[in-house]
């Protein structure tokens, strides 16, 4: 089965065939290093991250290209207000980013540029285009000519008459049409600048993506991806201007990720109702996220909330409990490494669901069906003496870990974050570990002294605040819920 995708340019699934074969050139928009980022960049992160992966895993050789925007109005504005140069808050939000995307598990891209390495290579891509006609300058700006781009607008399907209805010319701007985009700003004092044709100026903010996305990936590569709040105007400005400049496609497919929502509305800094990733890694494992963001498909909406998160959190405990019990069990028996007809048929399945426009929701579920076989195997008696069913189990937990892996999951050891669960479990629940094993000493006396009402009390009792007591031949141990 061939890798289907869906492309925003087409508005449909089409069968994944990249210019080269064997080949993937990807470019994905990063972000604009002016705060800290919140969970709808670590969804658009995480996303492509997967696609980088999955693709990976199909045996593709991957060109992985993301950007950092390391000069923007925001970048400016927000430094003149620190006092600092805009480049050094710049680069303090690089690293931070760096870091937020490392506790993430994120596999670092092959390339990732920063704009303002990249300033030759914007200058000779508008002048290209004033050369072409698709552009002109004014008053030490420069604009693309969007009357001048016949098919602009093929991505978002808008209507340029519609727009142009809403369009302003705000004061100090030379556009010949409203809908015409500055590929150069002319600086403004205390702004940074570099010489051009034009004079001392600063790119754009589409132009950059299309100069650094060419630098490393040519003038048509396979994949263009972000996130949906930018088809408009960001990627369709990018391909006008690319195409313009090239006479060549842009990107054979455009991928663009769904929106993280907060009470059925996007989460954006403009709205206010944004949380940082770092906030919430406070909180929650960084594997928690990543499996959250991974329970809905990339193009759904999802919507955010602490209740949720947990949700996450229950089932990816699910998955390390079953490989930390199906490890232990196996692991005084002898290596029977060999495929099962189980194992097959869980990759299989796993892979027909991200061969479907990157089904993650549906490959985990999949995944837990894996966890279902594996956990029902193991409740049978004497299965550890069946060389059969031992091979099954084997199979199973190291095609669950595998295929995990693929998607970033199940990186630590099951042992380890079952026991980082509990503790921070408790922590939650406001109680502490001195205090459940107080508890579970208390029942045992209960229990010695045949008081089985008392001890069935106290059990009860910590199960109502959120810990699980699990009696075992080696004696009592808990669980938080």
């Amino acid at each position: 089965m061939s890798i289907r995708v869906f492309n925003t340019l087409s508005g449909r699934k089409e069968d994944f065939q990249p210019l080269e074969p064997g080949k993937v050139r990807m470019y994905v928009c990063g972000v604009t290093t002016y705060d800290y980022c919140h969970m709808g960049h670590a969804r658009a992160n995480i996303v492509f991250d997967i696609v980088y992966r999955y693709l990976r895993y199909r045996d593709f050789d991957v060109t992985y290209v993301r950007n950092y925007t390391d000069v923007d109005d925001k970048i400016i504005q927000r430094a003149n207000e620190r006092g600092i140069p805009s480049q050094e808050l710049a680069e303090q939000f690089i690293r931070a980013f760096d870091e937020d995307m490392a506790a993430l598990g994120l596999d670092l891209p092959t390339h990732q540029p920063k704009a303002t390495e990249h300033i030759g290579d914007i200058i000779a891509l508008v002048e290209r285009l004033i050369e072409r006609g698709m552009a002109y300058a004014a008053g030490g700006d420069v604009y693309f000519s969007v009357e001048k781009f016949p098919t602009y607008l093929k991505l978002s399907k808008r209507q340029l008459d519609e727009m142009q209805a809403g369009a302003r010319i705000a004061p100090g701007e030379h556009k010949r049409h409203p809908m015409d985009f500055a590929l150069w700003k002319a600086a403004k004092p205390g702004e940074p600048a570099w010489e051009s044709p034009w004079g001392p100026g600063r790119p754009g903010w589409h132009i950059e993506c299309s100069a650094m996305s060419m630098a490393f990936l040519g003038e048509s590569f396979d994949i263009h991806g972000g996130g949906k709040d930018l088809v408009f105007p960001h990627h369709e400005n990018e391909i006008a201007q690319s195409e313009a400049a090239t006479g060549k496609p842009f990107a054979k497919y455009w991928l663009h990720n769904g929106f993280v929502n907060v009470n059925q509305e996007k989460m954006s800094k403009s709205l206010g109702n944004f949380f940082t990733i770092r906030t919430i890694l406070e909180k929650f494992d960084p594997e928690v996220v990543r499996f959250f963001i991974l329970t809905a498909h990339y193009r759904s909406p999802i919507d955010f909330s602490d209740q949720n998160l947990r949700e996450a959190r229950a089932g990816l405990t699910r998955f390390y409990e079953a490989l930390h019990a199906s490890a232990e069990a196996l692991a005084d028996l002898l290596p029977t490494p060999a495929p099962s007809a189980e194992g097959e048929q869980l990759e299989q399945r796993f892979r027909e669901a991200m061969d479907d426009d990157f089904n993650t929701a549906q490959a985990l579920g999949h995944l837990f069906d894996g966890v279902r076989t594996l956990n029902r195997l193991m409740s049978e008696k004497k299965w550890r003496k069946d060389a059969g069913k031992a091979a099954v189990v084997r199979d199973l937990h190291d095609t669950i870990l595998r295929l995990g892996g693929v998607l970033g999951l199940f990186i630590s050891d099951p042992a380890q974050w079952l026991k980082q669960r509990n503790l921070s479990g408790l922590l939650e629940l406001g109680l502490s570990v001195e205090e459940v094993q107080a508890r579970i000493a208390e029942r045992l006396e209960a229990r010695a002294a045949k008081d089985f009402a008392r001890a069935d009390q106290i059990r009860d009792a910590l199960a109502a605040q959120g810990v699980q007591l699990l009696d075992g031949p080696q004696g009592t141990t808990w669980k938080v819920d």
